[in-house]
């Protein structure tokens, strides 16, 4: 009698022990996305576009490149415009709406592209900074200090009036040159993943600094480079309009949104739709990446619970 009172003692005093799902990366992505409606709409529109650039060639209505005076400057089809010209021509004829979706792909050509580079070079030199210290990390960061005292779109324009317009140009240009945000957060992020135990613990069984860094570093970091990156995007689509505004980018006739608005100044009271369009396409496409961009923050923000 006295051992089963024991017994039932010790099962009620013994604590309960719940399983504790962890989530990976992806399932609290996964689940940060799916229930956020603003997000879910952003990745739809995101999506959209990268689709018109992918097939771009193929949806194009009419030829975006061919002159036809006899054309011009004709509104959209619901102000009476041309059948087939939904919205409108250009003062050289051409179609604008053929001329949006090229340049869809050049915009999003330069964002993804030169966002790939400049992440690279800024995991790197970000990685091996914090990582190894002393006059490593003072040499990297003292060479982020001194770009990042120049204006990163002064700069562009700079070396791009040096060199000459071209897309291939512009964005290895814009790549190698926008490294220096990344370098600085991923650095502020190594130097406090580097004294964890789990590093400690990969040194004790004989791990070299290479494989920690790839291995045990930068699948750590990857939640700031993704948040870094889709900013990243939105800020060269941003710098590309601008250049091919002032015509130091894309040069013509290949169109893109920012000659596209270059063109269309000049005849906002007599052809709206030339600037109205393309603007348009800018601020959508940079608002729904910026969109995600905070949400991706705040999924992996370590106060937030998903």
């Amino acid at each position: 009698m006295a051992g089963t009172t024991i017994a039932q003692g010790q099962a009620i005093a013994r604590p309960e022990i719940r399983k504790v799902k962890v989530r990976t990366f992806t399932d609290r992505l996964i689940r940060g996305m799916v229930t956020s409606p603003a997000a879910m709409i952003s990745f739809a529109i995101v999506v959209f576009f990268c689709l018109v650039a992918i097939f771009a060639d193929q949806i194009v209505p009419h030829d975006p490149i061919k002159v036809d005076i006899i054309k011009r400057l004709q509104a959209p089809i619901w102000q009476d415009g041309l059948p087939g010209y939904v919205l409108g021509t250009d003062q050289m004829g051409r179609d604008v709406l053929s001329r949006l979706i090229l340049g869809t792909r050049v915009s999003l050509q330069v964002g993804i592209f030169a966002t790939l580079i400049s992440a690279t070079l800024g995991t790197m030199a970000g990685i091996i900074a914090g990582f190894y210290g002393g006059w490593v990390d003072n040499g990297l960061m003292r060479l982020n200090d001194m770009q990042r005292a120049v204006p990163f779109l002064v700069l562009a324009i700079a070396i791009i009036a040096a060199v000459g317009p071209g897309l291939d140009k512009l964005i290895l240009i814009l790549g190698v040159f926008g490294w220096a945000g990344y370098g600085r957060y991923i650095r502020g992020e190594v130097l406090s993943i580097r004294e964890k135990e789990y590093i400690e613990a990969a040194r004790t069984v004989g791990a070299g600094n290479v494989r920690i860094m790839v291995y045990h570093i930068l699948p750590n970091v990857m939640s700031t480079l993704l948040i870094l990156s889709s900013f990243s995007v939105a800020l060269l689509i941003i710098v590309e309009s601008s250049l091919s505004f002032l015509g130091l980018g894309v040069p013509l006739p290949t169109p893109s949104w920012g000659n596209m608005l270059s063109d269309g100044r000049e005849y906002m009271e007599t052809a709206w739709w030339l600037a109205t369009f393309p603007g348009i396409a800018i601020m959508v496409i940079v608002l729904a990446i910026n969109v995600l961009g905070d949400r991706l923050r705040d999924i992996f923000d370590a106060r937030t619970t998903l």
